[in-house]
């Protein structure tokens, strides 16, 4: 089979393998459809000489499952999230992805759709529930609970945002900037929520936050960007005790005193629970994935918009390229494996 490897120069390198086989409790997936992430460019800079399969975001067809999967056989039509950092990722024809993160699709869900959201869903949902400790979807707040989203734009942030939503959390005080069109969709201005303006400079980002909750005091923020001193701003404007969800290193002390700051890992999703828990994140994520596709079956959950990028594999490095100038404004990048050359799917 083809599959595509990233090197530190973000070089994509198509090569020859063998079809892997799944261990137990895995599923072997024929993947019509890869979604990128920033990570798949990132990692290979940080961890120079060591090229990789990074592809995450997995959506397509059941091939074969490993000793122990009951939940699924071949031929069922799912979305997956694979393990990062481990051999057989979404870019090629076949991918391992384990049973707990993978997720029935029905015919309603197209294979694009479905191909934005494992990662970056997963990512948004574990940062409000298992680290903001937000009331969850079946248990909505029942009162005002504001919270702010720093990077409304991106995938997690946006998927943070539909969650909220779900979770009657408002109001949303989301951060944006060129995608804000995109972010109005989300939001509900009746109840409060708002957008912010990056660009206005940090001082008046700081003003609007604390304006936008009308008096309510601001104890939580996800920040899906991390990076140019967005945490810093969030952390000048939550009200004490508050806490940051952020999915870059922070310095915590950049922030005052009582904000406290945690990291949002969604590889944590494939980790047992710690010591002296009988569940962490691991046992969320396969409640969660199945409420996923639930949505997405029923229509009150939807993925991110995407561009689909011309060569299956071949428009890879273009695209994780174009991602690592900053080009992607409210869309995600996705590849059709059939379009790549010497692939007959």
């Amino acid at each position: 089979m083809k599959e595509a490897i990233i090197d530190e120069t973000v070089s994509v390198i198509i090569r020859d393998v063998d079809i892997p086989t799944p261990k137990p409790g895995q599923v072997l997936i024929r993947v019509v459809v890869s979604g990128t992430n920033p990570k798949d460019w990132k990692v290979p800079k940080w961890q120079p000489g060591t090229p990789l399969n990074q592809g995450d975001d997995i959506a397509g067809y059941v091939e074969a499952v490993g000793e122990g999967v009951r939940n699924f056989r071949k031929g069922d039509k799912v979305a997956a999230f694979h393990e990062m950092l481990s051999p057989h990722g979404s870019y090629a024809e076949y991918a391992i992805a384990w049973e707990h993160t993978t997720f029935h699709l029905t015919e309603k869900t197209s294979f694009e759709e479905a191909a934005t959201i494992p990662l970056a869903a997963m990512t948004a949902a574990l940062g409000l529930y298992q680290e903001l400790r937000l009331p969850l979807p079946w248990a909505p707040a029942d009162k005002p609970t504001p919270l702010v989203v720093y990077g409304g734009a991106t995938a997690v942030g946006a998927f943070a945002i539909k969650f909220a939503q779900l979770s009657n959390i408002h109001p949303i005080i989301a951060v944006a900037g060129k995608g804000a069109p995109f972010v109005e969709t989300l939001i509900s201005r009746e109840k409060g929520d708002t957008i912010v303006d990056y660009r206005e400079g940090d001082d008046a980002v700081r003003s609007a936050i604390k304006a936008a909750s009308k008096g309510t005091p601001i104890h939580h923020a996800y920040d899906a960007v991390s990076e140019k001193g967005s945490y810093v701003n969030l952390g000048a404007a939550l009200d004490a005790p508050g806490k940051i969800t952020v999915v870059l290193p922070a310095e915590a002390d950049k922030v005052k005193e009582q904000i406290s700051i945690r990291r949002t890992m969604v590889g944590t999703v494939h980790m047992p629970p710690a010591e002296g828990q009988a569940l962490g994140d691991k046992e969320f994520g396969a409640a969660f994935f199945p409420f996923i596709g639930q949505g997405l079956a029923q229509g009150w959950f939807s993925g991110h918009p995407y561009e689909v990028r011309k060569g299956g594999l071949g428009g890879l490095e273009g695209a994780l390229k174009d991602l690592e100038a900053g080009k992607a404004s409210a869309v995600k990048y996705v590849v059709k494996i059939a379009e790549t050359e010497g692939v007959q799917q």
